[in-house]
């Protein structure tokens, strides 16, 4: 499997301009590949193809005086930059004809100098290098001093350099890393997000959510009230925006930390970890939008996915429309309904649960039959080998509700009918 091992890169101011040099020619070459195929489209004319394209926007492109200075960067850059159109096309077209899963993709759109993020990638053609002083290699930019957090495993195969909107440069190295499978355990857990809690394992422990952006808010409306009242256009307002954004790169930074700790912890102790399939872009949608983007769900399930594939763990995605928080745990038995404000309740069989510790142990139930299945279950609000519950014989056991503070809402939902 291919990961990414980002390492922070210091350049000198010389370098600094080469890079932004680098930046320009690479989405000026970019958003001239775009530009023809819109104009060929809208004038009735086939498809340009990728190699009339490269030869029109680069190659001859480089003749001209309008474009000459495109010879002064890196030809792989240039290289890169259309293959990178080329993908975004070949996405766009397989996303119209259905063969793209997920959501509907739109046609790519014209970069800006002003975006947030800028980014160039070398290729082993470009040959660049690691010297034996620890530094990045490039062509036409130099050496570049690395901060080393670690060394690599294995020799990268591309490296892409980033400028974020803090203006701080990483290099992003693609290596092939082989599978470090852990000693086995015997210890399997279902983990339930939320927003009290930002984790609740199927063993009863509970990890507070540390809410990096709402304790960040303060001193974020302090700088941004600063931006505001700097004038559009002048030095003083791009110090200001410099600040919010470094800012939110730091918060970004301590989530980004606190989801690597935690989904390494859990992938180690553990053989099997399952994780409800939340629907984030929903709830993004809500008034929860804030809390949802700083809890960063998908994210954290991200790397407990490709985590458990390094280490030869088990990761199992339970259905989102599963009602974990309204069966019961001991017997199976599924509740009419399950306000967000119940926090605990009483089965008619006699067990006492905790909702979301409930809920981790379903989750975790619902992995285990998913795993021994092989397959994705059917959901358990039907299916014909499933046998009928309680409720559905017309025994509605009413739950004894213990109810936490008024209002309160601490639970990832996925839709109003699974948690209502």
């Amino acid at each position: 499997m291919q990961l990414r091992y980002n390492m922070r890169l210091y350049p000198t101011p010389g370098q600094c301009q080469a890079l932004a040099r680098a930046f320009g020619c690479a989405r000026v070459v970019f958003n001239d590949g775009l530009r023809l195929r819109q104009q060929a489209h809208a004038a009735g004319l086939s498809y340009i193809g990728d190699g009339d394209l490269f030869k029109q926007v680069i190659t001859e492109a480089k003749k001209t005086p309008r474009r000459a200075w495109l010879g002064e960067v890196s030809a792989v850059v240039l290289q890169q930059a259309l293959a990178d159109l080329n993908t975004a096309y070949r996405n766009f077209f397989a996303s119209l004809s259905g063969k793209r899963k997920g959501p509907k993709i739109a046609p790519p759109t014209f970069r800006s100098k002003r975006d947030n993020r800028q980014a160039i990638r070398f290729t082993r053609n470009a040959r660049f290098a690691i010297t034996a002083g620890g530094k990045l290699r490039l062509p036409k930019i130099g050496d570049l001093p690395v901060r080393w957090s670690r060394n690599l495993p294995a020799e990268p195969s591309s490296v892409t350099v980033v400028k974020d909107a803090a203006g701080r440069f990483f290099a992003s190295f693609v290596v092939e890393v082989t599978q470090q499978p852990l000693p086995q355990v015997e210890a399997e857990t279902g983990i339930d997000l939320g927003l009290e809690h930002f984790a609740v394992l199927s063993d009863g422990r509970k990890i507070d959510s540390p809410r990096f952006l709402r304790r960040a808010e303060k001193k974020l409306r302090k700088l941004q009230k600063a931006l505001s009242r700097k004038e559009k256009g002048s030095s003083n307002r791009a110090k200001a925006r410099m600040k919010v954004a470094r800012q939110h790169a730091r918060i970004a930074d301590a989530r980004r930390e606190f989801h690597h700790q935690l989904s390494t912890t859990i992938i180690r102790e553990n053989q099997t970890v399952a994780v409800e399939d939340l629907a984030v872009k929903g709830l993004a949608r809500t008034r929860l939008a804030k809390s949802v983007h700083d809890a960063g769900w998908s994210a954290f399930a991200g790397m407990l996915e490709y985590k458990a594939r390094l280490y030869g763990r088990t990761f199992v995605r339970i259905d989102r429309f599963f009602p974990s928080s309204k069966l019961c745990s001991a017997c199976g038995t599924r509740q009419a309904s399950m306000p967000l404000n119940v926090r605990g309740w009483v089965c008619a069989c006699g067990a006492e649960h905790d909702r979301d510790v409930n809920a981790a142990l379903n989750i975790l139930a619902a992995g285990r039959r998913q795993v021994a299945a092989g397959r994705k279950p059917a959901p358990e609000t039907g299916g014909k080998r499933r046998p009928k519950t309680p409720v559905e014989m017309g025994k509605t056991p009413t739950p004894t509700p213990r109810r936490g503070k008024k209002g309160t809402v601490d639970e990832a939902g996925s839709h109003r009918s699974a948690a209502a």
